[in-house]
């Protein structure tokens, strides 16, 4: 997998909006911290148009991704948030140039769409990150983090210990990303090959139900048998059957959100971590996705991006 040239001083770093619609209140913050790192800020054209719930309509947003990953003075792309939309314009977008001229990509939760499409079809690093959106709230060692890594430089992180963790050493290229992005786009030419590779999932507010169908889907498909690793982030804001059509009920599911993954991988015998801090959660720490790496799950889960350390 390429892995993307580090920034220098004075590089430029875009912010575009594939999928949900923003302010410019709500860049801001995020303006401020990159250009303390010494970059130069551009943004999309069409970064603030609204249409529905999108940041402008699927030509709009296919039109400042595209530009920006066709101009080579562009080092970074930095996402400016979730939501949902990505997937109506992957087919959309040329990378043939970005495939010439690398560039780091950085997002998480739709973003999943590029990363996936991005690996599968380009062999290309990116980042599992922050968002803009995000900025004003990620604590300033997440931020830290994110800059090392996009200046080349080491840092480490510390993952506590979780008591459904399944111990073990592995080594593997990093693949994944949101759940319920990576449950969609199985079967298309999105889709990511997980054979020998170390697995990350995270997701947000989901029906427990809808987690154990997604996890289903993985197994059936033969996404979970030969996996090197698993490593499970924020599963938070989860929902059960307790309350359907405003009226309370009596049928929870009966399990976590752990215990469906926990069950899903119970027959294989690689390292499991759970709470990993990356995700829909304030400490989301960044990871190189399509980085080989090392992971040791003992008494504390660390993962080793070459020279960058993720503890």
């Amino acid at each position: 997998m390429v892995l993307p040239a580090s920034l220098k001083p004075n590089d430029k770093i875009a912010i575009v909006a594939t999928a949900r619609k923003v302010s410019s209140d709500e860049m801001s913050r995020a303006a401020e911290v990159l250009k303390g790192w010494g970059l130069e800020v551009v943004y999309g054209n069409n970064l603030y148009r609204h249409e529905n719930q999108y940041a402008g309509s699927d030509a709009q947003r296919t039109e400042d991704l595209q530009n920006a990953l066709n101009d080579d003075s562009i080092r970074t792309i930095l996402f400016a948030r979730g939501g949902y939309g990505t997937v109506r314009i992957i087919d959309k977008i040329d990378f043939s140039a970005f495939e010439k001229n690398p560039k780091w990509l950085i997002g998480f939760s739709d973003i999943t769409v590029i990363h996936s499409h991005v690996h599968t079809n380009f062999g290309i690093q990116t980042v599992h990150g922050p968002m803009a959106i995000n900025f004003p709230k990620a604590p300033a060692h997440v931020l830290d983090s994110l800059k090392n890594i996009l200046f080349s430089a080491g840092h480490k992180i510390e993952a506590i210990h979780h008591q459904m963790n399944r111990r073990g050493k592995t080594k593997g290229i990093l693949v994944g990303g949101n759940l319920s992005l990576l449950y969609a786009l199985n079967g298309t030419d999105s889709d990511i090959d997980t054979k020998n590779k170390i697995l990350f999932i995270e997701d947000l507010d989901e029906h427990l139900y809808h987690m154990d169908r997604m996890m289903m889907n993985l197994k059936r498909s033969g996404k979970l048998a030969n996996l090197n690793g698993l490593i499970v982030g924020g599963m938070n804001d989860m929902r059960d059957n307790t309350k359907k059509f405003g009226f309370q009920t009596d049928n929870p599911f009966g399990k976590t959100a752990e215990e469906i993954i926990s069950e899903s991988v119970a027959e294989y015998d690689y390292p499991v971590s759970f709470n990993f801090p990356a995700g829909h959660i304030e400490n989301n720490y960044p990871l190189i996705l399509g980085s080989e790496i090392e992971l040791n799950v003992g008494e504390l889960t660390t993962v080793n991006f070459n020279n960058r350390v993720f503890a």
